[in-house]
This record gives C-alpha cells, sequence and structure tokens, in this order.
C-alpha cells in the first residue's frame, strides 16, 4: 500500500515538474491557474426615493406649523447621490489559449472606503405622527460599502503574444453599512447585488517573470432596485399605510478602475 501511494504522489510530482517545463517560457497572460491582487479606484451613482406617509390616526393629512402637509416624496430624478473612495482586492481564475482567441472564467473580492452620505437642512419623519408622540426623522445618511465579490466569465483575444485584451460578465454583490443620524439613530447591514461588466488589458512582465503580468482596467455594476422598508429595529413597527411610516426604495450603480499584477503558476492540462 505504501508503495502505491509512493508511486501516486510521484506521479503527481512528475505532472507539476512537466507543467512547468512546458511553460518553461512563461504562460501567456491570463492563461492557466492565475491569483493576483489589485488596487484602484470606487466611484458610483445611489437615486433614492423616498415616499413618507404624513396622515394622522384619523385619516385627514398632518400639517407642519405652516400649514404644509407633511406626507409626500422625495426623489432624486436628475443625476444622484455620488460614490466614491479607493477599494483593494484579489483575483483567483483558470484560462484557456486557444491560438489567439481565450476563454475563463474569475472570482474577485475586493474591500475598501466607498462611501456617500447624505444631509438635510430639515427633519426627514420616516415614521410616527405627531398626535402619537412618536415621530422618527433623520437629517442624515450615510452608507459604506464594506466589500464585494462574485463570478465573472472571460472571453479576448490576443493582441500579441504578450498582450490580453479580455472582456468579463457575471454578477457581483456587495455589503453596505447603512446609518442614519435624526431623532434616533440607527444602523443596519444590507446586500445589494446585480450584473457586472467589465474590460481588461493585460500585458506580461517578461523581464521580471515570465508568468508575472500587469492588468489594468474597469468593472461596471448595475445594483439594479431594492426596496428599504425600515432601518432599525422600531421604524417597521410604526410603519403603517395611509397613517405614518415610509416606503422607500434605492437604485444604484458603481464603476471601479483598478491596476495590479496577475501571476499563472498551473496548467490543468499537464495532469492528462
Amino acid at each position: 500500500m505504501k508503495k502505491v501511494k509512493f508511486i501516486i504522489a510521484t506521479v503527481a510530482m512528475l505532472g507539476l515538474v512537466s507543467s512547468s517545463a512546458v511553460h518553461a517560457d512563461g504562460f501567456a497572460p491570463g492563461e492557466g491557474l492565475y491569483v493576483g491582487a489589485f488596487a484602484g479606484i470606487g466611484m458610483g451613482m445611489v437615486q433614492p426615493k423616498v415616499t413618507t406617509e404624513g396622515l394622522a390616526g384619523g385619516g385627514a393629512p398632518e400639517t407642519g406649523s405652516g400649514g404644509e402637509e407633511l406626507g409626500g416624496t422625495f426623489e432624486a430624478t436628475d443625476g444622484g447621490i455620488g460614490l466614491e473612495g479607493i477599494e483593494g482586492g484579489g483575483w483567483l481564475g483558470y484560462g484557456y489559449k486557444m491560438g489567439d482567441l481565450y476563454a475563463g472564467i474569475e472570482g474577485e473580492i475586493a474591500a475598501g472606503d466607498v462611501e456617500f452620505e447624505l444631509t438635510s437642512d430639515v427633519d426627514v419623519r420616516i415614521s410616527g405622527t405627531t398626535a402619537n408622540a412618536d415621530v422618527i426623522s433623520v437629517t442624515k445618511v450615510e452608507a459604506t460599502k464594506e466589500w464585494t465579490g462574485g463570478m465573472f466569465g472571460r472571453l479576448g483575444y490576443y493582441v500579441n503574444p504578450d498582450t490580453l485584451l479580455a472582456f468579463r460578465g457575471g454578477v457581483l454583490v456587495s455589503k453596505f453599512d447603512v446609518r442614519t443620524t435624526g431623532s434616533t439613530d440607527f444602523q443596519e447591514d444590507f446586500y445589494g447585488g446585480g450584473p457586472s461588466f467589465g474590460a481588461t488589458l493585460e500585458s506580461r512582465l517578461a523581464q521580471i517573470d515570465p508568468n508575472l503580468s500587469v492588468r489594468m482596467g474597469a468593472v461596471y455594476t448595475d445594483f439594479l432596485t431594492a426596496s428599504i422598508f425600515g432601518l432599525g429595529d422600531n421604524v417597521l413597527d410604526n410603519n403603517t399605510e395611509g397613517v405614518s411610516g415610509h416606503d422607500s426604495e434605492i437604485t444604484g450603480s458603481a464603476l471601479s478602475a483598478r491596476i495590479g499584477l496577475t501571476y499563472s503558476f498551473f496548467d490543468v492540462n499537464s495532469l492528462f
């Protein structure tokens, strides 16, 4: 039995050695199994829409000190709120070179401090009524994109033996830490995701290492539209249609520009 295990281990080692021998002149950019790290700048737009109920318990419109109705809709229809910050992360993938054509699959994870902040000169009521003395309002909303991760398929073309132009499509999911400041401060974690597309240009750094490449690219993500019916433990309890509370939704998108390094180190075909 020990001899069998020794033979299996020897064959595996020979496979790895033969893989290195086959690619003694280096992998093409993105070829084989590769890992990488990147840093970049993240930016984007967020478009919120908040419909608040301004009705008292009896059904009559609740009014402010100037006689104005307190209920209404706030919506960013032109432009939006800017997301910006830095981020860094890593890639792990496998690519196959077919002459001048390329196909592969890749996963990534990134973290950073991409955030936005929205402030208001007046209180924005999100639940409660004056009659019941349970009004909850906010004057500032902050959100930080803590991390992003997802999977992509990649298709590309080798401009020359040392340069790969590739396009990718897949899905990215992000975690947002949302905080509000107002009559009561709240904190909540939200997860948003959607289709993501990107393009990269990758060139081999043969003078440093034949398996090392530098990559530049950009990734766009559409976070679609997500409904947010409450923030904090107490808001949902006061969210009563036609009486108090709010019906909120948020639409967003993000763009990230990156530069990084990838290193190819193994070809699965060498095992067969």
